[in-house]
């Protein structure tokens, strides 16, 4: 990237240092950066603190409050990450200055322009999230095993939905699949009944960071 990229701004909610709480880095010692913005409002959202207000900050000042975590890992999220233009610039920077890098997206939105060296964590909507009609499918081609899909779990319906997609898609062919449940809200033990009992090549995944510290920010 040339010097003048680096004065490229994001509009940014918060930078903090905790554990991975999801994914197959759970548990990993991570810096997130969270931008500010979402044009989606999914009905069990525990981020929507980050829909408005942030700060805009320059890739130069993103890198410097980044590395003075001197962390190996680091998850861009939101919000939406991608719904800012600027935000493939960040994603680069950061590959480019040694970091492992993650993004966490909806799937709403095109993920092609992100560099091959992220790991891409996209969600796919179900119909409990309210907002299954943004599903971006063709994103679905793009995906290697370096990516991830996740489908976060309101219900019975939801999981019967989830369940006929991997077959649909063949998704679990793609990149390895989360199936998560609401937080509070769906038993975690009844998701896991129903992968085990349909035998489903997928990760049961729970929110560890709400399990060490509950509904905070910046954690």
């Amino acid at each position: 990237m040339s010097p003048k990229m680096y004065e490229a701004t994001l509009r940014i909610t918060e930078i903090f240092y905790s554990v991975q709480g999801e994914t197959s880095r759970v548990g990993l010692p991570t810096v997130f950066v969270r931008l500010t913005g979402c044009p989606l409002r999914c009905g069990y959202c525990d981020t929507a603190y980050a829909f408005h207000g942030g700060e805009s900050r320059t890739l130069a000042t993103i890198l410097e409050q980044v590395a003075a975590y001197q962390p190996r890992y680091i998850t861009v999220t939101g919000g939406e990450p991608l719904a800012q233009k600027n935000t493939p610039l960040l994603l680069t920077a950061l590959c480019d200055a040694g970091y492992d890098v993650s993004i966490e997206t909806s799937g709403a939105l095109d993920i092609s322009a992100v560099d091959s060296r992220v790991s891409r964590i996209v969600d796919i909507k179900t119909p409990g999230s309210g907002e299954v009609s943004k599903n971006r499918w063709e994103n679905l081609p793009l995906l290697t095993s370096h990516d991830e899909l996740k489908f976060v779990i309101t219900d019975a319906a939801d999981y019967a939905w989830a369940r006929d997609c991997l077959t649909q898609y063949g998704l679990t062919a793609r990149c390895p699949v989360l199936f998560s449940p609401v937080h509070t809200d769906f038993p975690a033990a009844q998701l896991a009944d129903w992968v085990l009992h349909d035998r489903l090549p997928v990760r049961v995944q729970v929110q560890l960071h709400k399990i060490l510290w509950g509904e905070v920010t910046g954690r």
